[in-house]
C-alpha cells in the first residue's frame, strides 16, 4: 500500500486491520485517531522499552503529575515514563480501540542502549533512534502485527511512502512539515516491508497534527514533544555512559590542537566528546575550537578552530539502498537530523563507497 492509498475507505465486515505504535505523543496519537476514522480496525500498542524506576529517568513523576491535573494545556515534555503509556491507553479509550502494552525492555537494551554505550566508548556519536526503528519498530513490531492478526504497521513518523519515479517500487520520500521530516532515521527500512507499513500522518504538518488532535478532544492535544533521547532524558550522556562501564573502559588520553599536534591537556575519556562540540572541551584558547578528530586507538581527542574542521569525502559503511542510485549522481546529503542538506557526488571505488562533497 502506496501512501497516497491512505485515504477515507468504504465500510465493510472485513475491515484492513492495523497495528500502531503508540508513543503517547500527539502524533502516533493523532495516527492512530486518522486510521480509526478513516475505517481501518485500529489495535494500539506500547513498547516499554525503559525501567521507568531508574534514576536516569530524571523527572519527578508525581510532581509532574499533578502539575498535568492543574493545567493540562501546558502538556510535559516526558518520554521513556510511566505517564506516556497511561496517555497512549487514553487515546485508545477515547476512539474507543484495543491497546496493548508489549514490554521490549530486553531487545531494547541489547540493541538500543549497548549499542549507545559501546559506541561513546569507540569514540563514534550513535544514532539510538535508527536501531530502535530497525530492531524495535520495524522488526519486533512487525512480529506483533502478523501475531495480531493486523494488515499492516502505522507510526507516527513524519515521513512518506511513495511508488518510485525509476524503479515503480515503493519507497521513502521526506515529509510535507520539512521541520519534523524523520526519513533520516528510517534508512536501514527494507524495501520489502514498506509495504506494510503507513504513516498517517507524513503529509501533514505539524499545527495541522495539532490542530486535528484538539478538534477531536484528544487527552494529549496539548501535550509537548519529547526532547533529546529518551533514555537518557535530562541527564549527561558522559555520565549515562559511566554508568554502564567499567574505569578501565574509558582511559584518559591527550588533548592536541590541529595541525601543531601542540598539547592543551588531558581528559578523562573520549566518550565525554563528540565530533564538532565546541563547549565542554575542558581547554582554554582565544579562538573558539572545535572536536575535528577523535583517535580510539590512542584516546587522543583533536581540537581545530572551524577553517580545519570541514572535509570533503566521506567513506560510506552499512548501505542501505532503497532505490537506484548511480555512480557519480548528484545527491543532497544529510550528515545529522537538521542539517538541510549538502550536495555530493556518489562515487563506488573497488570495495567502498564514499561521498565526494561539492
Amino acid at each position: 500500500m502506496s501512501q497516497q492509498e491512505i485515504g477515507p475507505i468504504k465500510k465493510s465486515k472485513k475491515k484492513p486491520r492495523v497495528l500502531v505504535a503508540m508513543s503517547g505523543g500527539v502524533d502516533s496519537s493523532v495516527a492512530a485517531g486518522l486510521l480509526h476514522e478513516q475505517g481501518y480496525d485500529v489495535v494500539g500498542v506500547t513498547m516499554q522499552v525503559w525501567d521507568y524506576s531508574q534514576e536516569e529517568c530524571s523527572i519527578d513523576f508525581k510532581q509532574e503529575q499533578s502539575t498535568r491535573k492543574e493545567s493540562a494545556q501546558e502538556g510535559n515534555g516526558t518520554c521513556c515514563s510511566s505517564i506516556d503509556v497511561d496517555d497512549a491507553r487514553a487515546v485508545a479509550d477515547h476512539f474507543g480501540f484495543p491497546f496493548y502494552v508489549v514490554n521490549c525492555e530486553s531487545p531494547f537494551q541489547s540493541y538500543v542502549i549497548d549499542n549507545f554505550v559501546e559506541s561513546y566508548l569507540a569514540g563514534e556519536t550513535p544514532i539510538p533512534c535508527v536501531h530502535c526503528n530497525t530492531f524495535l519498530k520495524f522488526d519486533h513490531l512487525i512480529k506483533k502485527m502478523k501475531e495480531l492478526d493486523c494488515d499492516y504497521l502505522a507510526t507516527g513518523h513524519y515521513a512518506q511512502i511513495s511508488p518510485s519515479s525509476l524503479t515503480g517500487q515503493d519507497s521513502i520520500f521526506t515529509s510535507t512539515d520539512q521541520h519534523k521530516d524523520q526519513t533520516y532515521f528510517l534508512f536501514t527500512l527494507p524495501q520489502e516491508l514498506l509495504g506494510k507499513i503507513i504513516f498517517p500522518v507524513g503529509d501533514m504538518n505539524k499545527d495541522k497534527v495539532r490542530e486535528w488532535a484538539q478538534k477531536n478532544d484528544m487527552p494529549v492535544a496539548a501535550k509537548k514533544d519529547s526532547i533529546g533521547i529518551c533514555f537518557v532524558g535530562k541527564n549527561d550522556y558522559a555520565d549515562f555512559v559511566e554508568k554502564r562501564s567499567t574505569p578501565d573502559l574509558r582511559p584518559s588520553g591527550d588533548i592536541r590542537l590541529f595541525p601543531s599536534g601542540e598539547k592543551l591537556g588531558t581528559h578523562s575519556g573520549i566518550h565525554t566528546f563528540t565530533y564538532g562540540q565546541r563547549k565542554g572541551l575542558g581547554v582554554h584558547s582565544m579562538v573558539p575550537l572545535y572536536v575535528r578528530e577523535i583517535d580510539p586507538n590512542s584516546h587522543t581527542v583533536w581540537l581545530s578552530e572551524e577553517e580545519h574542521l570541514y572535509k570533503k569525502k566521506a567513506v560510506l559503511r552499512d548501505l542501505h539502498w532503497l532505490d537506484e542510485v548511480g555512480t557519480s549522481e548528484k545527491l543532497r546529503v544529510k550528515v545529522r537530523y537538521q542539517h538541510k542538506g549538502a550536495q555530493a557526488t556518489l562515487v563506488k571505488k573497488a570495495d567502498k563507497v564514499y561521498l565526494d562533497f561539492d
